[in-house]
């Protein structure tokens, strides 16, 4: 069978525009023994981009998989960087040549941490999950995994000296972990909100922790050597010296095992104020530990630095002498003291900082507007100040891609944002232009791709010179946001459809300019149509014939262009139309809502050929591929999608952005597509020659979504078979079953109200008509139901408590006993949290927990009861005509147990 339609598969071709994702930390790398301090390594979606701050260029890429990154540690020999998945994956690369050889997979979910051994040996990695494990680099397995936070990992390290773990969580505790037991033995709790982060002061005998508040911890840590079983002396170290009771005979032997152990104790020095009140966000140190960074959700980055001995005894005496009473004071936390406090251009993400000598520091910012920021300090003078040394903003917007277009050519694309329009090469996606603009909402190229106009928030059109990258004019086009603009068919002019509640027609005009005396583009106001609601969207047929306007009051209102007189109104949407498009035939139109929807509409009658259900959020942006009927949108759920306008029919999704899709472009030949998301990312597009066939892929949807529904908590591969069907299959069996309970319920009412009828009137009334539709299946009882297995697992929540009634009355009455336990254990495997938490439904459970074990016990004593009556007839039957019933499969059957016996000896011995 020949293909009917051939459509062919566009596939992920590269991403641009992202500087730095804020999901996951910024780091320091050096590449081939190049110069300390000058490379920087920034998560990009799901790749890493390595950055050269000195030359504002990307030098390399490390290829991801489809999960997130979400955190970044080089080795300690500068040759390799750990990356942490949002799906609990940890991939080793070489930065020596971007490849990947080494890959971890244990936690169930984000990887929040990352840290390696002094040696680089080993790794420790922290999740969503709880979990820490500790992985061993060169077997390239998994060591041990460590159980005890309740909450987020959000630091782990190692020690250097001991063969210690310290891990933090925002379950609010620090744990210590004897990695030679695996065990924890010693827990803090001396915080009161959650630990966001902490670094190891002093040689590893002070630890400072950030919390939810405005205090640095800081906490003195000493250690506790062995003590030798064969000698009373106990050992001592820093002057801290344990004791043993030897009158406590009962707990001598408790007191040599922890003895035996690696012990230290850790106890409350004191704490710093930061400047900041809110929770600490990030908090690091250099390489030797000399110098502190914290910062929290301002803009505010503040440096501590540790003091020498020599360095606290001058600060003490001058302390001592100015004030005898505040001695004490500074006594506490006498080697950490405030450096400096730098004031950033935006809010920080995450920071890094590296000792580039023993003067200078090199501190590096990631910054939540999509910027990487590098400062250098001079730490031997007494008032060190911050001089910004680089700043890479080139690469990317520093707000959302609320816009994008392509050139005539194919070859150039126009990104727009809340203060800057960038144009790019589409090959080499490399910025060609970068200009200031106001906050765009819309954009196109004029024909010629010499000048480009923005439809601005603020009721401007701006148009921008791309030769010399400046802004010829700024024209007051509305007094409220511009939302779209169209070219003209005959590429003479424009339209503007704004919030104001007009369109206004623009046409092109040279005119002189004052200035350099040469002449310049601009546009000239010709026509204006007034209507009652604000513009959402306005559009061009392709023949100039008509114009298509979507209302904020859910209507799509169609024009005829020359006199503007009314034609259409398409409605049906039940929010408003946020895009719309018009086939290159000017034959449909199709329009995409808020409502999650998608409408195709034929443009000679006005009527809707079909509704589609598009995304699972708002449809944001919809453009038609030139010369076809197939059509793109994009929606808040992440996703892209291609349709067929034709046949209906949705044929394939585009995967990749992490967070909301606001726009979309398609080059005039189609061949390539281009997006932006709320993740800073633009993502380029490209159609291949590999044809799709519907079917496959359809099937592979399917698959996937069984797999994502049978993945329940206790549920194994085995036992979810029975939900194993087709989407559409399960979703139909799934609305039959709540048409059954909706019915059971009708004729429940109508049994009542007979009853209480009879009762009134004093005697036997005839009985109400049964429901049309028992009449049409034969008058079959609700009670026969026998495929409520089948999609239980899509059954909306509000039906399982009717649902857990009916499976009551059933087992009362012995109905299908075996097929409703089944389906009432799947019920509350899939549904525990909230049956068990729901007060009306606990006495329900009580009597469908006595009424099914008694039913179940008496199927049992039937069924042994039956099948003690049919041995007995069979050993009768045998011994009256010397017959063996049954012996071929009698013999097998004692072979098998022979068999399974000799296999259970044989596990029990091995345990």
């Amino acid at each position: 069978m020949g293909l009917t339609k051939q459509y062919l598969r566009y596939v992920a071709s590269a991403v641009f525009g992202v500087i730095g994702s804020q999901k996951a930390n910024i780091t320091y790398v050096t590449l081939r023994g190049g110069e300390k301090g000058r490379y920087v390594a920034v998560a990009a979606c799901e790749h890493v981009f390595i950055w050269d701050v000195r030359k504002g260029e990307k030098v390399l890429i490390l290829q991801g998989q489809k999960h997130e990154v979400t955190f970044l540690c080089p080795s300690p020999d500068g040759v390799h960087i750990a990356v942490g998945y949002e799906d609990g994956a940890v991939r080793i690369f070489s930065l020596l040549n971007g490849e990947s050889n080494v890959s971890f997979n244990g936690h169930k979910s984000a990887v929040s941490v990352i840290h390696y051994d002094a040696l680089g040996a080993r790794l420790v990695t922290g999740s969503k999950d709880t979990d820490v494990i500790v992985w061993d680099i060169i077997n390239e397995c998994g060591l041990y995994r460590l159980r005890g936070h309740k909450d987020v990992i959000t630091q782990a390290l190692f020690l250097r000296d001991k063969n210690l773990l310290v891990t933090c969580s925002k379950d609010s505790f620090v744990k210590w972990w004897d990695l030679d037991t695996q065990h924890c033995f010693k827990t803090m709790v001396g915080h009161r909100s959650e630990v966001w982060g902490m670094v190891l002061l002093s040689q590893e005998s002070r630890l400072l922790t950030g919390s939810a508040d405005s205090e640095l911890r800081a906490w003195d840590i000493n250690y506790l050597e062995e003590v030798r079983k064969d000698s009373g002396e106990p050992k001592v170290k820093k002057g801290k010296t344990l004791l043993v009771d030897d009158d406590e005979e009962d707990d001598k032997e408790d007191v040599d095992e922890s003895l035996e152990e690696r012990i230290l104790s850790c106890e409350k020095a004191g704490s710093i104020l930061r400047e900041a009140r809110d929770r600490v966000v990030s908090l690091t140190a250099d390489r030797h530990a000399r110098v502190i960074a914290c910062h929290g959700n301002d803009s505010v980055l503040e440096l501590f630095t540790v003091l020498s001995e020599e360095e606290v005894q001058k600060k003490m005496t001058k302390k001592l002498k100015k004030a005898k009473k505040k001695a004490t004071k500074y006594f506490v936390l006498w080697n950490i003291c405030t450096l400096t406090v730098t004031v950033t251009t935006a809010q920080p993400a995450l920071v890094l900082l590296a000792r580039h000598s023993d003067t200078e520091l090199k501190v590096a910012l990631l910054l939540q507007n999509n910027t990487v920021e590098t400062y250098s300090l001079k730490t031997s003078h007494k008032t060190p100040v911050a001089d910004k040394t680089a700043r890479l903003t080139l690469g990317g917007h520093r707000t959302d891609v609320r816009t994008l277009a392509f050139s005539s050519d194919n070859l150039a694309v126009l990104s727009a944002s809340g203060d800057t329009v960038k144009v790019w090469n589409r090959s080499t996606l490399q910025v060609i232009r970068t200009m200031a603009c106001e906050y765009a909402l819309c954009s196109l190229f004029v024909p010629g791709d010499r000048q480009i106009i923005l439809g601005t928030k603020s009721g401007k059109l701006q148009i921008f010179e791309l030769g010399s990258g400046s802004l010829l004019e700024t024209v007051d086009a509305h007094d409220g946001a511009v939302w779209s603009i169209c070219l003209a068919p005959d590429q003479r002019g424009i339209i503007s459809g704004s919030a104001d509640k007009t369109v206004k027609f623009w046409e092109f005009e040279l005119v002189k300019d004052k200035e350099t005396s040469q002449k310049r583009l601009t546009v000239k106001h010709k026509r204006t149509l007034q209507l009652e609601e604000d513009v959402l969207c306005v559009k061009f047929s392709p023949d100039h014939r008509l114009l298509a306007v979507s209302l904020l009051d859910c209507t799509v209102k169609i024009f005829y262009t020359d006199t503007l007189k009314f034609f259409l109104s398409l409605y049906g949407h039940k929010l408003p139309v946020l895009c719309l498009d018009i086939s290159h035939d000017s034959t449909i139109i199709a329009t995409g809502s808020a409502d999650r929807n998608v409408k195709i509409w034929g443009l000679d009658f006005g009527d809707c050929h079909r509704s589609m259900f598009a995304h699972d959020d708002s449809v944001m942006f919809l453009q038609f591929v030139p010369k076809t009927h197939l059509f793109f949108t994009a929606g808040k759920d992440k996703k892209v999608k291609q349709w067929d306008a034709d046949k209906f029919e949705h044929i394939q999704t585009l995967e990749g952005h992490y967070r909301e899709v606001w726009c979309l472009a398609i080059s005039p030949n189609g061949d390539h597509l281009v997006s932006s998301s709320h993740d800073k990312s633009l993502r380029l597009w490209e159609r291949t020659r590999e044809p799709i066939i519907l079917e496959e892929e359809r099937e592979m949807v399917s698959d996937a979504f069984i797999r994502s529904a049978s993945q329940v908590p206790g549920e194994t591969q085995g036992e979810a078979a029975p939900a194993g069907k087709k989407t559409v299959e399960t979703v139909k069996a799934a609305e039959r079953i709540m048409e059954a309970l909706e019915l059971y319920k009708g004729e429940t009412r109508k049994m009542e109200e007979h009853r209480y009828a009879c009762e009134s009137a004093g005697k036997e009334l005839p009985p109400p008509q049964p429901n049309p539709i028992l009449v049409a299946f034969g008058n079959v009882s609700v009670r026969e139901t026998d495929e409520l297995e089948v999609s239980l697992l899509v059954l909306p929540f509000p039906y399982v408590p009717e649902l857990l009634k009916l499976f009551n009355s059933y087992i009362q009455q012995g109905l299908e006993v075996e097929l409703v336990c089944r389906c009432l254990f799947f019920l509350l495997k899939i549904h525990f949290g909230q049956i068990s938490s729901n007060q009306m439904l606990l006495s329900v459970i009580d009597e469908l927990r006595t009424n099914t074990l008694s039913k179940v016990q008496e199927i049992r004593d039937v069924m042994g009861f039956n099948s003690a009556a049919l041995q007995f007839l069979q050993r009768e039957i045998e011994s009256k005509e010397d017959v063996m019933f049954f012996a071929d499969a009698t013999g097998r059957l004692e072979e098998k147990k022979k068999k399974r016996r000799k296999r259970e000896r044989a596990v029990l011995t091995i345990a």
